[in-house]
C-alpha cells in the first residue's frame, strides 16, 4: 500500500542521517521537501535521484491534497524538512492529518532533532520539559510567553534565529538573570558551539559579539 514516510534528515553534519532514512529515500517514488534546492544538495551527496515536490509553510494545505492524490495513484512519498524531524517547528502536521484522513499509513523514520540534541547535553531538564520552539518576534508577546514559561517548575526549549537571539537573551537576562541557560549554535555543524551559564552571563557574552551567525537552540533550566 502507498505510504507516507516522515523522514528525519541531518540538522548539520551529513553523517547524522540514518541508514534507514537513506534506504527509505532511495525506495520511495517521490520526495516532498520544504525547499527543493536545499534538499537536492543532500540527495546529491548520497547519490539519490528522485522526483521532488515542494511542501512548505506557505503551501502546506494545497500540497497535502497533492500528496494524497499521489498516494491514491500508488506512489509512496517521503516527506523531509530542511533539517531535523518534520513537524517539529517545521511543516508536516497538515500533511500527516490529510494523509491519515484519506486512509493511508504514515510511518516515522526517526533521526536527528535539535530539541533532542540540546536536551541530551543540558544536564538540567530532569524528567519533564516544555518544547516551545520559536517565540513571537514581537517584543510584548515574547516577554509575556517567557514570563509564563519561567513560572513553570520545568525546563523549556526554545529555537531562535541569529537576527533575534540577542533580544531573546536580553529578555531572559532581565526576567530571570540567575536562571541557568545552555545555548547551542550550529548544532552538529562544523562550527558547533555550546555555552552554559546564567541568563545574564550568556546575554553579556553574545551582546559583545560583532556578528552572530547560525541557528540557535536554547535549554533553560527549571
Amino acid at each position: 500500500m502507498a505510504t507516507l514516510f516522515m523522514v528525519a534528515t541531518p540538522i548539520g553534519n551529513l553523517n547524522d542521517i540514518t541508514l534507514r532514512a537513506l534506504e527509505t529515500l532511495r525506495e520511495v517514488d517521490i520526495i516532498a521537501c520544504e525547499d527543493t534546492r536545499h534538499s537536492q544538495r543532500l540527495l546529491n551527496h548520497f547519490s539519490i535521484q528522485k522526483r521532488l515536490i515542494a511542501c512548505h509553510a506557505h503551501n502546506e494545505q494545497s500540497s497535502a491534497s497533492g500528496i494524497v492524490k499521489l498516494l491514491t495513484e500508488g506512489n509512496s512519498v517521503a516527506f523531509i524538512s530542511d533539517a531535523g524531524t518534520p513537524g517539529i517547528s517545521d511543516p508536516g502536521a497538515r500533511v500527516v492529518q490529510a494523509v491519515r484522513n484519506a486512509g493511508f499509513p504514515v510511518v516515522p523514520i526517526p533521526g536527528a532533532s535539535a530539541v533532542a540534541a540540546i536536551v541530551s547535553v543540558s544536564g538540567f531538564t530532569g524528567k519533564n520539559f516544555t518544547f516551545e520552539g520559536f517565540l513571537s518576534p514581537k517584543s510584548g508577546r515574547r516577554r509575556t510567553r517567557l514570563t509564563q514559561l519561567l513560572q513553570r517548575n520545568e525546563a523549556f526549549i526554545l529555537y531562535e534565529s541569529p537576527f533575534r537571539v540577542v533580544k531573546l537573551l536580553a529578555d531572559l537576562a532581565q526576567l530571570a538573570p540567575d536562571r541557568r541557560v545552555l545555548i547551542g549554535r550550529e548544532l552538529t555543524k562544523t562550527f558547533e558551539e555550546l555555552l552554559e551559564g546564567s541568563a545574564k552571563e550568556i546575554f553579556e557574552a553574545f551582546s559583545q559579539r560583532a556578528s552572530i551567525k547560525g541557528e540557535f537552540a536554547l535549554c533553560i533550566s527549571p
